[in-house]
């Protein structure tokens, strides 16, 4: 505009009044549909036809139809969005003009998975590797039937496998008979089958307390009982939190964090033993002490290591949605699948990852750990 819109004199003095931004998207590409015309030849001497050598592994998953970005696409409005398959056919129809099988998108599922097999073998191999890992499981169900999902979880990755079992036996499938490491996770019984380091998780202990406590508001020595506790975990915490001393050496810092371990265990057994198998209330959460001492305070003596399970905790959450959303699988097939699916994005995410050029990386063979820039 150069002249005024009431007298329509021309403007002098323009200058940049003010920016207003405008953020859309592009129309929805058409899908890229390629036919390859491969030729044959017939050879008189051979007696055989030949085709033309080709090699669609780059852009293809197998003998299927599907390019290597479209699988991409669909695994992760499965994965990530959680998307039954009936919504993904209809955004596919909606958006890209394209129609989808319910069939084919489960078997393309199925082909990514297969694809996969070293790599979640090496997630499974550096989650044994690990020095602390933070285990945890769900339920799931299979063709109708009850099972679990059994989660191990690090900082950056993340692996699940479905059993039909809770047993112990599963623990040591997952993290193996040689693990060094430090299993964090609850207090369920399936865990004691590992018999090194182990830390038990605080949040639901002290959960536990707390529930303890509504359920007998008006009892003085329960709430004095639970206070005391909780300090004797407060002073942990905050010993942690302080840090190594410069002026030690790394080996008798780790005998001085060894030492305090055992000051806290003595604190918390001296409160809890008065009402271990008595009538008292507490005596449950108090006989859970007893049980489990040595596995509550390896978070003082091990820097690093969590006095929580949060981080397993978060790791199975969105498996338990897709089990309300699906209600399971239908078979042990789609099961493994469901989990290697979610082994890979989730770990892909872990690491702050782009999920889809991950998995795009992966299908086409090119180093599935590089780092894109699309975050």
């Amino acid at each position: 505009m150069v002249m005024c819109p009431d007298c329509h004199l021309r403007l002098g003095g323009i200058s940049l009044a003010r920016v207003r931004e405008v953020i859309d998207v592009p129309a929805p590409p058409p899908v890229d549909v390629t036919h390859h015309r491969i030729y044959k030849g017939w050879c008189a001497q051979c007696q055989k036809w030949f085709e033309a050598p080709v090699d669609f592994r780059a852009e293809v998953l197998g003998q299927g139809r599907m390019g290597v970005r479209l699988a991409s696409l669909i695994a992760t409005l499965r994965t990530v969005m959680r998307l039954p398959i009936r919504q993904i056919q209809q955004y596919l129809q909606t958006i890209h003009g394209i129609s989808v099988s319910g069939g084919e998108i489960v078997e393309l599922q199925h082909r990514l998975v297969e694809h996969a097999r070293p790599w979640l073998a090496g997630l499974k191999a550096e989650i044994r590797a690990s020095p602390a890992v933070q285990a945890d499981e769900t339920g799931w169900r299979e063709d109708g039937e009850n099972g679990s999902i059994w989660s191990v979880s690090t900082p950056t990755v993340r692996y699940y496998e479905y059993h039909h079992s809770r047993a112990g036996e599963v623990v040591k499938q997952l993290i193996g008979e040689h693990f060094q490491g430090v299993l964090g996770s609850d207090f369920y019984a399936g865990y004691n089958s590992y018999l090194g380091f182990h830390q038990r998780c605080w949040v639901h202990y002290l959960r536990d307390i707390h529930n303890l406590k509504e359920k007998y508001p008006e009892n003085e020595e329960i709430l004095k009982w639970a206070k005391a506790v909780k300090d004797v975990y407060d002073q942990a915490v905050a010993w942690v939190g302080q840090g190594p001393d410069p002026g030690l050496s790394p080996r008798r810092f780790q005998q001085m964090c060894v030492a305090q371990q055992h000051v806290f265990e003595q604190q918390l057994w001296i409160i809890c033993q008065p009402y271990v198998r008595t009538t008292a209330p507490q005596q449950t959460l108090c006989q859970r002490v007893e049980d489990f001492l040595p596995e509550l305070f390896v978070f003082v003596a091990v820097p690093g290591v969590p006095a929580h399970n949060n981080l397993a905790e978060r790791s199975v959450r969105p498996l338990v949605i897709a089990r309300k959303i699906s209600g399971g699988s239908r078979s042990a097939k789609g099961s493994q699948t469901r989990m290697g699916l979610a082994s890979l994005f989730g770990t892909w995410m872990a690491q702050s990852l782009n999920p889809f050029s991950q998995c795009l990386a992966l299908l086409t063979q090119l180093n599935s750990l590089v780092q894109f820039d699309e975050r």
